[in-house]
């Protein structure tokens, strides 16, 4: 073999490695995505249960709950988009009949229905537990003037309406006051198979380029 291919091999067969490993690893994380949103897809169409005493935000997420009691009537308003119309999600305070105070999300309200007059009352509510992750380093603190806020925080949001630390995101009441109840979101894409795709296709062209470096160092050789 001509001295001058070992170092072409040897690149090769690194890179090919490289790629090849990287495609793999891409293809577990699918793999372990598909299975979590198996999983939440699972709780969203279980039947619904009563409101755990000490609900998880983690093991708890998503937890398909049936509740009643009573909407009181004050509301936050966390700005946001409804069918590309801009307008709020109404947070507010409900009392359970055994007397727990938690959040719900209510649902969507149009930008000009802010200020219009809700006075809540008893309920029947279904909807998912939730504690979104909505804010970081670039989301606003609330306007708290004028009621504005730009992500639901239900730390900050049960602190300001004095409830538990646990959010109803309600799918469906006998109660809704022109309020439209919003599909639970789940941020979470499974954009893995394009990941596999790139790197093997990557080694693949890795192990063509090698051949055609091979072939001329040969061709040149003979």
């Amino acid at each position: 073999m001509n001295r001058r291919m070992i170092f072409p091999i040897v690149f090769g067969v690194v890179g090919t490695a490289l790629f090849l490993s990287l495609g793999f690893w891409q293809l577990q994380r699918m793999n372990w995505k598909a299975g979590i949103l198996a999983d939440i897809d699972e709780r969203l169409a279980a039947a619904p249960i009563e409101l755990p005493a000490t609900p998880d935000p983690v093991i708890d997420k998503y937890l398909q709950v049936e509740a009643t009691g009573e909407i009181v009537d004050r509301e936050l308003h966390v700005l946001t988009f409804g069918e590309n119309t801009p307008g709020f999600r109404v947070i507010a305070p409900m009392v359970l009949d055994n007397g727990r105070r938690i959040l719900v999300d209510r649902g969507f309200i149009g930008e000009t229905e802010k200020n219009a007059p809700r006075s809540g009352g008893a309920v029947s509510a279904i909807g998912s537990l939730v504690w979104p992750q909505e804010t970081d380093k670039y989301v606003p603190d609330p306007n708290l003037d004028e009621n504005i806020w730009f992500a639901r925080n239900v730390p900050l949001m049960a602190k300001a309406l004095d409830t538990e630390e646990v959010m109803l995101d309600i799918g469906s009441s006998n109660l809704d006051e022109g309020i439209t109840p919003q599909r639970v979101s789940i941020n979470i894409s499974n954009r893995h198979l394009e990941y596999v795709m790139t790197w093997f296709s990557f080694a693949v062209i890795w192990v063509g380029m090698t051949g055609y470096a091979l072939w001329r160092i040969k061709r040149k050789a003979a």
